[in-house]
């Protein structure tokens, strides 16, 4: 195996195996692995967009911070019975939007926890609720491990769920909860979530039911270089399997680890050990192992503007958003910012062209 056979499968999208990427990761050059990140980035792009950069205003909203999943890198959830737990009312939401529409979004990113009462009337009366309030407001909500949640509380099959969610208002959805597609992995860092397969499953299910979706990797814990390309390859043949008439996954975002004060680092003195250079080659990887799916996007929230903007010449094209209320990752360590004008100022100083976009990717 050489590294110049393996540029060649690469640049020709051909799919390679977990062994070959393995290779490329651990022996090709940083700046030859971002040379044919770049490349390939320029293939899954129009000659008119090619210099694009995309970026999105949305509001983050936790619909609720209680959770039974004890994912051991999250600070943010209550058990039930916390003194601090709580559900979003209405009038917060009613509130939220209005301040959403004064930065001139127009998404709420809606996620929460697993809460052991809230099934499938609970969100189908919220997401119509919502859609009263603003009937243009996009609701990019829940993700796998909520649908595979919510299919369990009551009883009944993925399909059901997303069927009654996108009756409900439903836009699209977030590839959340992902973090390392290996059981292995799962079973020690979110063993209160789905499987592995199930998470796969309920996006196979998205994918026939034509929903919009992304899809996500939590790296830098406790995995093996070899578990994060098996969980590129399983994100490949899904987006491989998917009908005609749907888009998939529109988008992959990876993102570190982040440790600060989380159960993994206290317990097990477990950190993330992700460089800028570590980073860089993912993004890479990420484009390299996975040419079917279009977009990637740079988590400049977990690795900081200068390291994303790196990430924009290894294969991203997309900064993602703004992040308006973001409550998750911020309380494990991740502390970066941007307003509009700042997120579009880094994308030039990057050397490209920012294009504000929707969640299906189309430039607006």
């Amino acid at each position: 195996m050489n590294t110049t056979k393996l540029y060649k499968k690469s640049l020709n999208k051909e799919f390679l195996s977990v062994k070959e990427g393995l290779f490329l990761y651990e022996n090709a050059p940083t700046a030859e692995l971002t040379a044919i990140g770049n490349e390939l980035r320029l293939q899954s792009q129009t000659k008119e967009n090619k210099n694009f950069v995309g970026w999105i205003i949305d509001r983050n909203v936790n619909i609720t911070n209680v959770c039974i999943a004890s994912c051991k890198f999250c600070n943010f959830y209550s058990r039930p019975g916390a003194p601090d737990i709580y559900i979003t009312t209405l009038e917060e939401y009613r509130e939220k939007i209005k301040v959403l529409k004064e930065y001139d979004g127009n998404q709420l990113l809606l996620q929460g926890g697993l809460h052991p009462k809230l099934g499938l009337k609970f969100y189908r009366k919220l997401f119509s609720d919502l859609k009263e309030i603003d009937k243009d407001i996009k609701l990019h909500a829940l993700g796998p491990a909520e649908i595979h949640h919510i299919a369990k509380i009551d009883k009944t099959s993925y399909k059901d769920v997303l069927q009654k969610l996108i009756k409900s208002g439903m836009d699209s959805l977030p590839g959340a909860g992902a973090e390392i597609l290996s059981d292995r992995v799962r079973k020690i860092v979110s063993k209160g979530k789905c499987t592995a397969t199930q998470w796969l499953d309920v996006m196979r299910e998205a994918h026939k039911q034509n929903i919009t979706t992304s899809a996500t990797m939590m790296f830098g814990h406790i995995e093996t270089h070899k578990e994060r390309m098996e969980h590129f390859l399983k994100l490949r043949q899904v987006q491989a399997e998917k009908p005609e008439y749907s888009d998939g996954f529109t988008a992959f975002i990876p993102w570190p680890y982040q440790d600060e004060g989380t159960q993994l680092n206290k317990e097990s003195g477990i950190v993330n050990t992700v460089t800028a250079d570590e980073y860089i080659r993912t993004i890479a990887l990420a484009r390299i192992m996975m040419p079917n799916i279009k977009n990637i996007q740079a988590s400049w929230l977990t690795v900081g503007k200068e390291t994303g903007q790196q990430a924009l010449h290894a294969g991203a094209n997309d900064f993602g958003s703004i992040m308006i209320e973001e409550n998750v990752v911020s309380k494990a360590g991740a502390n970066y910012s941007f307003s509009a004008n700042e997120i579009q100022e880094a994308i030039k100083e990057a050397g490209f062209i920012p294009a504000k976009r929707n969640q299906k990717y189309e430039y607006c």
